[in-house]
């Protein structure tokens, strides 16, 4: 049965060039990366040449910016948060602003430290959109911290950073701007200084890179006035920012996708959005699609009235053919989905909503098949309820 994968924002194929540079690392150059003998040195380089691989990527020249190294964007999120707001005594009991729709990572992160005496503000998403006016009334003296993801996981909605981080500055000048940029890294072109961020999220999964590696860009002005502080506490590895020997098998191919997804992004942009608009097009009229004004074209979120979302999607599964119900982190709640919901959707329609989501490597061949069987599966589903 031929297999069709339109699941990843989920995770994604490791690319040729990451395998390669994994290949490498895990027979010649295995050794530790802080060994002082010439095997370590090896195994240094090599950690280096993908931070500057990854930096490239981000289009980042500014020699006194860190990229961190992490196991995953999560961690990227869980130190960008929780190392900034307590990197600083004054820090203590003050507000963090957020979209109301961000990853499970950021959420679960400001819960935390809501119980710690932090206020949390949400700024809506609705319909897809954040409204720069709200984001300026929700700016005081009290404001550390404000972390907006790039491109929704769920959604696909694209967010004007540029815009909202210029009215915080300009509200707040030392307010701290951070973004969850896993979806959008490799497939929406940006770099931290356009979008006006201090820190910026990345993830190799997402890029066709293997699991196990994620960073955090920290900007030059924050390693300045020392407006972060670690998670891990060791041995000092990556600028004794998260210590703990490098998995640098992971990180290499990290690097290497990086690389290779930046000579691909544009053409792979192209791709992805014509793979859509064929997609969209065949539809079934009943299905709607849930997207912003503003969107990237990799992820198309969808609601088929009547039918559960697990239940279309085991359909889908049964003939080869691979979605998600939501985002892969939080697939398994049983409550509806927070983005959705702050989208404007009912629960009820969110739990008939499926996230469909492309890569380069998808085909429109694949984006009619796809239709097609949304179609059966509508008619068949619908006359066994």
């Amino acid at each position: 049965m031929e297999e069709i994968y339109f699941d990843n924002s989920a995770t994604t194929k490791l690319c040729t060039p990451a395998i390669h540079a994994m290949e490498e690392v895990m027979n010649h150059t295995f050794a530790n990366p802080s060994s002082l003998h010439s095997a370590g040195f090896r195994a240094e380089q090599a950690l280096n040449t993908a931070r500057q691989q990854v930096l490239a990527a981000l289009g980042v020249r500014d020699k006194g910016a860190r990229l961190v190294f992490t196991s995953s964007g999560t961690e990227a999120n869980n130190l960008a948060l929780v190392g900034t707001v307590r990197a600083k005594e004054k820090y203590r009991g003050g507000t963090i602003i957020l979209s109301d729709s961000e990853h499970a990572s950021v959420h679960e992160c400001a819960n935390y430290l809501k119980a710690k005496g932090f206020t949390i503000a949400y700024l809506s998403t609705k319909a897809g959109k954040i409204d720069p006016y709200e984001l300026e009334t929700r700016i005081d003296e009290k404001t550390i911290l404000l972390s907006i993801m790039h491109v929704n996981n769920e959604l696909g909605s694209l967010y004007d950073l540029s815009t909202l981080f210029r009215i915080a500055k300009q509200k707040k000048p030392d307010i701290i701007t951070h973004t969850d940029a896993v979806q959008s890294f490799m497939k929406i072109p940006f770099t931290p200084q356009q979008l006006g961020a201090d820190l910026v999220s990345v993830s190799s999964h997402k890029i066709h890179g293997p699991k196990g590696a994620g960073a955090l860009y920290i900007s030059e002005e924050i390693i300045k006035q020392k407006k972060i502080s670690p998670l891990l506490f060791g041995g000092g590895q990556e600028y004794g920012f998260r210590s703990g020997t490098e998995n640098t098998i992971s990180i290499a191919g990290f690097g290497a996708a990086a690389q290779y997804m930046t000579a691909h992004m544009k053409e792979n942009f192209s791709k992805a959005t014509q793979v859509r608009l064929a997609l969209i097009e065949k539809l079934p009229p009943a299905i709607r699609v849930n997207a912003a004004e503003t969107y990237s074209p990799y992820i198309i979120n969808i609601t088929v009235p009547g039918i559960k979302s697990e239940t279309m999607l085991h359909y889908l599964s049964s003939r080869g053919i691979y979605v998600s119900s939501g985002s892969a982190c939080s697939s398994h709640k049983k409550a509806p989905s927070r983005p959705l919901s702050a989208y404007g959707l009912s629960a009820q329609e969110a739990d008939c909503s499926l996230r469909i989501s492309l890569c380069g490597e998808n085909t429109i061949c694949e984006a009619n098949k796809v239709a097609e069987a949304l179609h059966e599966g509508l008619d068949t589903l619908v006359h066994t309820k």
